[in-house]
């Protein structure tokens, strides 16, 4: 896993030293929906757990978009681990079928009409062209990404054991912001391509928000 120059927290005991302020601790996903950055926006401090198991049908590899034919799944294919039990950082992504040219075909697909996808595009495609061996990494390449393209000027501290013990005052969404559970976060409206179609879908990827809303996608977090 590749570590940069953000603050990387040690927890040799398995735990948070401490919960100061508005502190949120999150999982490493793709794409990640809307609440997810609406969430690490507000919050004082920000810590990504990196070492939880992963889980199959959650965000961790899989995002929402809104395409022509309604509500599109993207799905990162992952090599099996040679355990039952693989941490997040260590998971691998697979070559198998293509995936990112088909996640990019279908991200202009869906996009290529929206106000600001020609503004943004060469910002993502990279990503798409480059080879990264862990899910976590790309996740985090993204996730830097938007964090700069909607100015959220924050560190993000990295777990470097699974956090066990989680203090009082924290907010622990590691398993809250998931497709298959009902979120109480309300998406603000705002326009969408295929708006008229199937009206406004609330908390799609932030990818939705950025290529719709530009700049004042911010104002919506």
């Amino acid at each position: 896993m590749m570590v940069d120059n953000e603050s990387y927290t040690i927890n040799k005991d398995k735990e948070m030293d401490n919960c100061t302020g508005n502190t949120i601790v999150l999982s490493s996903f793709y794409f990640a929906p809307i609440e997810y950055y609406s969430r690490a926006f507000e919050a004082d401090r920000v810590v990504l757990e990196v070492n939880d198991n992963f889980q199959k049908q959650t965000y961790r590899n899989r995002c929402n978009i809104l395409g022509a034919n309604g509500v599109m799944q993207l799905n990162i294919p992952i090599e099996k681990s040679p355990t039952k039990k693989c941490a997040m950082k260590d998971v691998r992504i697979s070559d198998h079928g293509n995936w990112q040219h088909l996640h990019w075909n279908a991200i202009v697909s869906a996009y290529n009409s929206s106000p600001f996808f020609e503004y943004y595009k060469d910002d993502f495609r990279p990503f798409f062209e480059k080879k990264i061996d862990f899910l976590h990494d790309l996740n985090e390449e993204f996730r830097r990404l938007i964090f700069r393209l909607l100015y959220i000027d924050k560190s993000v501290e990295y777990s470097d054991e699974y956090l066990k013990n989680i203090p009082k005052g924290c907010v622990d969404l590691r398993n809250e912001i998931h497709p298959k559970k009902e979120s109480t976060f309300t998406t603000k409206p705002y326009w969408q391509v295929f708006s008229d179609k199937y009206g406004f879908v609330p908390n799609l990827s932030i990818i939705d928000l950025l290529f719709n809303m530009g700049n004042e996608a911010r104002l919506y977090l």
